[in-house]
C-alpha cells in the first residue's frame, strides 16, 4: 500500500485512513487508500459533515479557544496541591496504559514515594486543560510540592542525577 503525504486536505474521501504519525509537522497528514473503517485525527482537527447527507467529511482546524476555564483551573490546583506528589498519567498506579507512565511509575516506587496517581483518560477536559495549566503538552506529568516537575525524560534525568531524590526529600519535610 503506497503512502503519501500531503498538506492540509480540504475533505477526506470516504475509505480513507488519516494518520497523525507526523509529529513534527502539524500540517501533514498521512493517507493510505483502503476500505478499513479506521480513523485516527490529530486534537487540532475536527471532522464535520459536509452536508447532512454527504458521506464524506470535511476537516478543518478547530478553534484556539481555551480549555482551561476558570472552575478546570480551580480544580486542577486542588489536584496538585492534594499531596505532596501528584503524578497525572494514563492509567493509574497499578495498571498503567502507556510506558512513559509506567516508568515515572516504577522510578517514584523505587524511592518510596507516596504519591497520588490521577488518570487522564478518565477525563478529556482534565486532560487538556492539564496541558494548558503546565504548559506541557504530553503526558505524564509530575508536581511536587504544588509545582510541575517534568514529564517522563526530565523525571529519569532527576532520577538518575539524584535530583528528583533531594526534590521529594524537600517536599515531604516541608
Amino acid at each position: 500500500m503506497a503512502l503519501r503525504s500531503v498538506k492540509a486536505p480540504t475533505s477526506i474521501p470516504p475509505g480513507v485512513i488519516v494518520s497523525s504519525s507526523i509529529i513534527n509537522k502539524p500540517q501533514s497528514l498521512r493517507f493510505a487508500s483502503t476500505l478499513t473503517a479506521s480513523l485516527a485525527v490529530r486534537s487540532n482537527l475536527k471532522l464535520k459533515p459536509a452536508s447532512p447527507r454527504a458521506a464524506k467529511f470535511s476537516c478543518s482546524a478547530s478553534s484556539s479557544s481555551s480549555a482551561l476555564t476558570p472552575q478546570l483551573r480551580d480544580t486542577l490546583e486542588k489536584l496538585v496541591n492534594s499531596e505532596k506528589v501528584v503524578l497525572f498519567m494514563k492509567g493509574t498506579r497499578d495498571f498503567p496504559m502507556c510506558g512513559f507512565s509506567n516508568t515515572v511509575v516504577q522510578i517514584l516506587k523505587s524511592l518510596n514515594v507516596s504519591f497520588e496517581d490521577v488518570n487522564i483518560l478518565e477525563n478529556e477536559m482534565v486532560r487538556q486543560g492539564l496541558k494548558e495549566y503546565s504548559s506541557w503538552p504530553t503526558f505524564p506529568q509530575l508536581y511536587i510540592d504544588g509545582e510541575f516537575f517534568g514529564g517522563c525524560d526530565i523525571t529519569l534525568e532527576a532520577f538518575q542525577s539524584g535530583e528528583l531524590q533531594e526534590a521529594v526529600e524537600k517536599a515531604m519535610c516541608s
